[in-house]
């Protein structure tokens, strides 16, 4: 094609595909409740928040930089933990859309509380990592989002592993291939969703602080799991595999979209061309990529 800037657009495709990354660990946080008890837990973007908020918190009152790491992660394990007791465990078996419903109430207690405890002002989040552009094969990538992608890739593949491979993760599939079976064979369904819901918490603290430095550490930062919806109707809901590919995909096409398409429209497709993609996806397959069909006996 005459004319074309590769350079760009293969610039415009990696930042597309680091973001995508990012994109998938906020995903994940829904897909390890869902997997394991079919709840759809709104309150992800709540938990994102509140552990953004209590690590820039206790910085900010003087904590290093790994004793406040370790006390929002004791903090988000308790939170899951609490969450599962008091929440989850009395609602079993009722229908999906109280328990929807619960998780939407659930989100605003955590906004209020994490208000009550640190305010409501913007917090800058540094982690050491500068926002420079890196010169690539004759490309510019952003340093932080270079970083911040390797962070989440990590993290997303240690879970990928850790669901494949250990006793903790294989108890975890059991539960979600078939609850009754797991309880059959002895498995003790409130110790595995607790530590479901303890694992949601760390999946939170890693994408709040990535999030958070990227965008400040405000209450607007909740509503990062509005990225996430996309990626997970394109990947499955019970899907880790499938919430990556979907990143991958979501994070490339709004970016390229934005720069080759949105001047048609006056520009600022980004903020809603993943909705179109994960639209299409509901009509023609909406179970997603990777997700499983629901079986129907006769």
């Amino acid at each position: 094609m005459d004319g074309f800037d590769w350079i760009f657009f293969s610039e415009v495709l990696i930042g597309g595909l680091l973001a995508g990354v990012m994109y998938s660990l906020v995903a994940i946080g829904f897909v390890l409740i869902y997997k394991t008890s079919g709840v759809f837990n709104f309150a992800q973007g709540a938990m994102v928040l509140f552990a953004a908020l209590t690590f820039v918190s206790l910085v900010e009152r003087g904590i290093s930089f790994p004793l406040a790491l370790i006390a929002t992660f004791a903090v988000m394990i308790l939170l899951g933990l609490a969450i599962e007791r008091t929440v989850l465990r009395p609602l079993v078996n009722k229908p999906p859309i109280t328990l929807f419903m619960a998780t939407l109430g659930l989100s605003y207690i955590l906004e209020g509380g994490a208000q009550l405890l640190w305010g409501t002002q913007v917090h800058a989040l540094d982690l050491g990592i500068e926002d420079t552009p890196l010169e690539i094969s004759g490309m510019l990538i952003s340093k932080f989002d270079l970083i911040a992608a390797g962070i989440s890739a990590g993290m997303v593949a240690l879970l990928s592993i850790f669901f494949r491979y250990t006793r903790t993760g294989l108890a975890f599939r059991a539960v979600a291939d078939d609850t009754f079976a797991a309880i059959a064979v002895g498995l003790r369904l409130p110790r595995i969703w607790g530590a479901v819901w303890a694992a949601a918490g760390l999946v939170a603290i890693v994408a709040g602080l990535i999030w958070g430095a990227r965008l400040g550490v405000q209450f607007s930062l909740s509503l990062v799991v509005l990225k996430a919806l996309p990626v997970l109707v394109l990947g499955g809901f019970d899907s880790i595999p499938g919430v990556i590919v979907g990143g991958l995909i979501i994070g490339a096409l709004e970016k390229l979209a934005e720069v080759y398409i949105g001047p048609y429209f006056g520009g600022g497709i980004e903020s809603w061309f993943a909705y179109v993609i994960a639209l299409a996806f509901l009509l023609a397959r909406p179970v997603g990529l990777f997700g499983q069909r629901p079986v129907e006996r006769a």
